[in-house]
């Protein structure tokens, strides 16, 4: 056990990191485009955050979280997502003071004590957006626009929108009692996690993934066709900001996503690329979140986005990601006066803002070569008692093999101003 990583989590090895660090820098640059300001957040909070924000009726609450109690008896909690750790971030630090709308992305890693299936780990990585201050439905689709452009730089294609409108706490208490009365003949078809949210939380019953739930829901009503006339407007403003922009959706009345504190605006981009469990980004409005959490009444609205859900997706539509070029030069040196000498050189190549290397497991000259090929070097030079007395060594271009006899002195500016 001590040489195997706990189930659920994964190693990402220097011969794949190279993906999500393209990913990363997409998602930096996407953002700054956006007007969104990057957050960083503890790994984990008070456990009566998560319950309060998240809900406790939710899967995450009640089955998956890692909670534990600290050594003064408190209990803390791995953070399952990002929202809840934005907010108290954004009740705490007085951010209602600042103009509004407060944009903010994250970029973290998640914990959740669930089964193990592809792209779906216990240790996860996940890219979000939350933005506080504004009502009205065109920041649902700035939102929305700004995922459908992520995928776009990003070359994925076969990936669908599907939205929805699950309501305001008004119009959702109606159409609880409508969800209620059509599902009391049904509750010994029910499975027992169901069961406990009948009276609670009734909506998430259309969520569940059990295929017993699923036949019983099937012909439940809809809620978008109950929702109160506020709502609607919303989800028509919505619908009529993403056919401006000319982006592609479905209304899906079974979209309720899987957390408590979402309202009116939901959404889903699924891909068919990964199986059953397809959705690569969700999101939505929460606009009750920030009073649960003792603040003052806000709405707020974001999504996340799966990293290594959306690598996946990435893999499976053969796009390729751009792997770190070589380094600049490499080094060899012949005997102990050109080490001491190389030492020195790269040190200041470093400097220079030049990527450099040299050989440090005593290899043989050609040996130095084929680990400088390995390492993908751009140029090379050879250090021995001759070059360093002379001042004057090969500069070689590993790639077309030609040479060039230069003084040291001049190796820092030839090869600042070489487009390597």
């Amino acid at each position: 056990m001590l040489t195997k990583s706990p189930r659920g989590t994964k190693d990402i090895l220097p011969s794949e990191v190279y993906k999500w660090q393209y990913i990363e820098k997409k998602i930096a640059e996407l953002c700054n485009n956006f007007g969104y300001s990057e957050i960083r957040l503890p790994v984990f909070e008070h456990t009566e955050l998560f319950q309060r924000g998240v809900g406790d009726t939710t899967d995450i609450v009640q089955k998956e979280m890692y909670t534990f109690l600290d050594k003064s008896e408190r209990s803390i909690t791995l953070r399952p997502e990002g929202t809840a750790g934005v907010v108290r971030s954004y009740i705490e630090n007085g951010m209602a003071s600042l103009p509004q709308p407060i944009k903010l992305f994250y970029n973290i890693t998640a914990y959740r004590y669930e089964k193990v299936q592809k792209g779906r780990y216990r240790e996860f990585h996940q890219f979000g957006i939350e933005a506080f201050g504004a009502a009205g439905p065109t920041i649902d689709v700035e939102i929305i626009s700004m995922i459908n452009t992520f995928f776009s730089e990003l070359g994925i294609g076969d990936v669908s929108l599907n939205i929805n409108s699950i309501g305001c706490p008004k119009c959702r208490a109606e159409y609880n009692d409508k969800l209620i009365k059509y599902l009391t003949p049904n509750l010994n078809s029910l499975c027992h996690t169901c069961n406990s949210r009948f009276e609670r939380n009734p909506l998430r019953i259309i969520d569940c993934k059990e295929e017993t739930c699923k036949k019983v829901t099937v012909d439940a009503p809809s809620l978008t066709d109950n929702i109160c006339e506020e709502c609607s407007i919303h989800f028509d403003g919505l619908k009529d900001g993403l056919a401006n922009l000319g982006i592609s959706y479905k209304v899906d009345k079974n979209i309720v996503r899987g957390l408590d504190y979402y309202t009116k605006t939901v959404f889903e981009f699924v891909s068919d690329n990964i199986g059953a469990q397809g959705t690569v980004c969700g999101g939505g409005r929460y606009d009750g979140l920030i009073e649960a959490c003792g603040g003052a009444p806000t709405p707020g609205i974001g999504f996340a986005i799966g990293i290594e859900r959306l690598i996946l997706v990435m893999e499976s539509q053969g796009i390729e990601f751009p792997k770190s070029e070589g380094i600049d030069i490499f080094v060899a040196t012949i005997g102990k006066k050109a080490e001491k000498y190389a030492q020195k050189l790269i040190y200041k190549l470093r400097k220079e803002g030049l990527s450099a290397q040299m050989d440090l497991m005593d290899r043989s000259l050609k040996a130095q070569m084929k680990y400088a090929n390995k390492l993908g070097a751009c140029y090379s030079i050879v250090l021995g008692d001759n070059e360093i007395d002379t001042n004057k060594a090969f500069l070689k271009n590993m790639d077309s093999g030609e040479q060039k006899e230069i003084n040291l002195d001049t190796v820092i500016d030839r090869l600042k101003n070489i487009d390597i």
